[in-house]
């Protein structure tokens, strides 16, 4: 293991900062000031882009929905960056998309806040004040269902993730309600997979509590990373430290709060973002504290990165700070773990922490302000290497929404990009990454799920430009043949019986893989 981590850190040293390719640059551009929230990575390995827009005069022209407020706005782009569909769901008002998850079944959930009667695309009426909006879609875009939740207090959609059960865990924020305890508090959903809404439970303490980022646990449970600025009270036992700390919060599989902790100097320190590791999770987020309260880190300049590494409990592993200069906003972060096969022996290994986000001036103009930037770490999260993104070409402002490591060693950041204000393209760049591609174990094929229902996915891990995939019984027989360009191709196995299959790959290199496929 030592042997691994020094070799990690010896190509990190000597490949530095020319170590990140351009591989793609997507812009979807823009007349107005449009918000990206999410890049989400699909089962399938494309990107689904999504946000809020106001639809242009060109795009409403004779469709029959004229509204000038935002909208729900998704866009589906393949492994090369190329638009596989584009969608918009609209209300009367405005309509905000915050977050949206893939589905085992290979669609999605995607949920916002809005603020629309039923008409146009909102089927269901206002329940008062702004409502947590959700629609249940296919891989192609299409509707299956939708929901509004609400009350005549004010709601607002932070996150949302699949339980192990095929249902949903919602969060978001409310606020001023009659059942809260503070002024915002924060409100957590439990949904089965049609949108049956199962339980409803408030937290927070007698202030402020804004819920940033939910996570799924490997309990079937979920994280909670709440940014408190709220003394202990209501249905919060633990008291903060300063200005504003993070909150955690862990909720068992059926909602319930299972332990909470709090973490914190005197000044302000905003929580952004969280992960799952394999000891526990990180957390992350913006720091104005020096070292006080729980704070064991200082600070060097404006706002600095502070990133907890923390056990299943809850208990500080550690903690480390990192500064860009001037304010540093974090607004992703992705983990790199061992292959499957050490998974299944419960020997899941972090090997590595990639950190995203942007710099805003606080005083003086520097280069780099208002640029996307990388910060990738070792599983201790000592610092191996920093770089500032600017694609195929950067504006005057640019600001990182998402990042995401993709399972091939490749990156996707996305934010918006504007030369003024009020006109914000939607930039999207896909990064090619020597160091991190080195540090992957690379499997010829990977099948997900497995055990599978009704669909699999075929991941080919060689080089290839076409490969057929062949499904064949235990007997030998063939069942399937089809034949492939993409990376992942999804397979139906629905009219299997309960057993086990052999998988074979056969490319166009002469090469071939297998593995075994086991249908429930």
């Amino acid at each position: 293991m030592i042997k691994f981590y020094t070799g990690a850190l010896f190509l990190c040293t000597i490949l530095n900062f020319s170590a990140q390719e351009v591989i793609w640059q997507k812009d979807i551009r823009s007349n107005t000031q449009d918000f990206l929230s999410q890049v989400t990575t699909t089962i399938d390995g494309q990107y689904l882009i999504s946000g809020s827009s106001i639809q242009s005069s060109k795009l409403q022209a004779g469709a029959g929905k004229q509204n000038k407020g935002y909208d729900f706005h998704l866009v589906k782009l393949n492994e090369k960056g190329e638009e596989v569909w584009e969608k918009y769901f609209s209300g009367q008002n405005h309509d905000f998309l915050t977050a949206t998850v893939n589905t085992q079944e290979g669609g999605f959930l995607v949920a916002g806040t809005s603020y629309s009667n039923k008409g146009l695309d909102k089927k269901e009426d206002s329940k008062g004040g702004s409502d947590l909006w959700l629609i249940r879609l296919n891989e192609f875009g299409d509707e299956l269902w939708q929901k509004t939740i609400g009350t005549a207090s004010d709601e607002e959609a932070r996150a949302v993730i699949q339980t192990t059960d095929l249902g949903f865990f919602v969060s978001g924020n409310i606020q001023n309600s009659a059942r809260g305890y503070g002024s915002k508090d924060v409100l957590v959903i439990r949904l089965d997979k049609n949108g049956k809404e199962l339980s409803q439970l408030i937290l927070g303490g007698k202030g402020l509590d804004e819920v940033e980022k939910m996570i799924p646990t490997k309990d079937g449970g979920t994280l909670l990373g709440v940014y408190s600025r709220s003394t202990a009270g209501g249905s919060k036992k633990t008291e903060n430290f300063g200005e504003g700390d993070y909150w955690i919060i862990k909720l068992s599989k059926d909602g319930k709060v299972e332990w909470e902790k709090n973490f914190g100097g005197k000044g302000d320190d905003h929580l952004r973002t969280l992960a799952l590791t394999s000891s526990g999770y990180l957390i992350g987020g913006e720091s104005r504290s020096e070292r006080s309260g729980n704070k064991s880190v200082g600070i060097t300049e404006g706002t600095d990165l502070w990133l907890i590494s923390l056990d299943d409990r809850g208990e500080e592993i550690w903690q480390k700070s990192y500064n860009f200069k001037n304010r540093d906003v974090l607004m992703g972060m992705s983990v790199l773990t061992k292959s499957q096969e050490h998974r299944e022996k419960n020997k899941d290994l972090t090997t590595g922490i990639l950190l995203g986000g942007y710099t805003q001036a606080e005083g003086r103009i520097e280069a780099d302000d208002e640029k996307f930037w990388m910060l990738y770490l070792d599983e201790n999260g000592s610092e191996q290497w920093r770089k500032h993104v600017k694609g195929q070409s950067s504006k005057k402002e640019e600001r990182l929404s998402d990042i995401k490591l993709n399972r091939d060693g490749s990156i996707i950041l996305a934010g918006t990009s504007a030369e003024e204000l009020g006109k914000e393209n939607w930039k999207i760049v896909k990064l090619g990454d020597k160091q991190i591609d080195q540090l992957i174990e690379k499997q010829d094929i990977k099948i997900y799920p497995n055990p599978v229902s009704d669909y699999a996915y075929v991941e080919i891990g060689m080089n290839f430009t076409e490969a057929e995939i062949v499904l064949y019984d235990m007997g030998g027989r063939q069942l399937q043949s089809l034949k492939t360009k993409n990376m992942v191709t999804k397979i139906n196995t629905q009219n299997l019986i309960q057993g086990a299959y052999l998988v074979v790959i056969k490319t166009d290199t002469d090469k071939t893989a297998s593995a075994k496929l086991i249908k429930k």
